[in-house]
């Protein structure tokens, strides 16, 4: 039996990389504008600050690395503002990367993290998604739980599929549960010692098509955010959603089970 090994979570920040966007840019300086342009970025801290990070920062189990890919010709106020929202947050490291081809990009960064003779647990994780406070410690016991499907193939897919979708503005919270398999959030890939490829190689919603996965519906485990800049958004012809205001007792479980803190959110979106 290898055992668990690494984990280590995934998260690309305003990243100009060559490919991995839904939305194309004719020339790489284009796709910089874009990402840095001010009213799409202060939107990108706001769910950071308030959606993401929180539940991260409060993991019960805290051995794991969480990975932070942004360009190397950020601008230097915004990656001082986000140093100082990871500066409680031990397992962070921020790496800073030229752009370059996409998953070229991000499985050499996980790999520089990995010790390549064990085995790794891998998550993706988007900027404005969170997951739930018990994620790492479900997935350690879904891969002891599957030792010996671990044990058989170089890589296995975890995804637990139940959660919201929400969208934070200066009044609060919106949202409203879900059951969607295979959305790249709470979703998870046991790579085998020596092997590397990452989470990062496959297309979240085909990770079935490349090896066997396991997945889980009995928990809530993630929150889907939904913004105006969502890169899946800005294609013609998407719908609007519309989502009602979180009932009280929605808001205690986003704040109990995601660190999500309503009050917080109209502060940080209301500034």
């Amino acid at each position: 039996m290898q055992g668990i090994g690494q984990v280590i979570g995934f998260c690309r920040f305003s990243y100009p990389a060559e490919g991995g966007f839904q939305v194309e840019h004719e020339t790489l300086q284009d796709r910089i504008d874009y990402l840095y342009q001010p009213d799409r970025i202060e939107e990108r801290f706001r769910h950071f600050e308030t959606i993401c990070l929180p539940g991260l920062k409060a993991q019960t189990d805290p051995d794991f690395i969480f990975a932070i890919l942004v360009g190397d010709a950020m601008p230097v106020n915004y990656l001082e503002r986000l140093m100082i929202l990871v500066e409680d947050f031990p397992q962070a490291v921020v790496i800073p990367r030229a752009p370059g081809p996409h998953r070229k990009v991000c499985q050499e960064v996980i790999n520089s993290l990995r010790v390549m003779d064990e085995p790794c647990l891998q998550f993706r994780h988007d900027d404005d998604d969170a997951v739930s406070i018990h994620f790492v410690e479900r997935l350690k016991k879904a891969a002891t739980d599957c030792a010996p499907l671990l044990d058989q193939h170089r890589l296995v897919g975890f995804d637990w599929n139940r959660g919201f979708v929400a969208r934070p503005d200066a009044n609060g919270v919106c949202g409203e549960p879900i059951v969607h398999p295979y959305w790249g959030l709470a979703q998870a890939v046991a790579v085998k010692p020596g092997v590397r490829q990452t989470v990062m190689n496959f297309g979240h919603q085909k990770i079935n098509q490349f090896m066997p996965t396991v997945t889980f519906t009995d928990e809530v485990m993630y929150v889907r955010g939904h913004n105006d800049h969502n890169d899946s958004r800005q294609k013609k012809h998407v719908k609007p959603v519309v989502l009602p205001p979180l009932e009280t007792e929605d808001e205690e479980l986003f704040k109990s089970l995601f660190g999500i803190d309503t009050t917080h959110v109209k502060t940080v979106f209301g500034g």
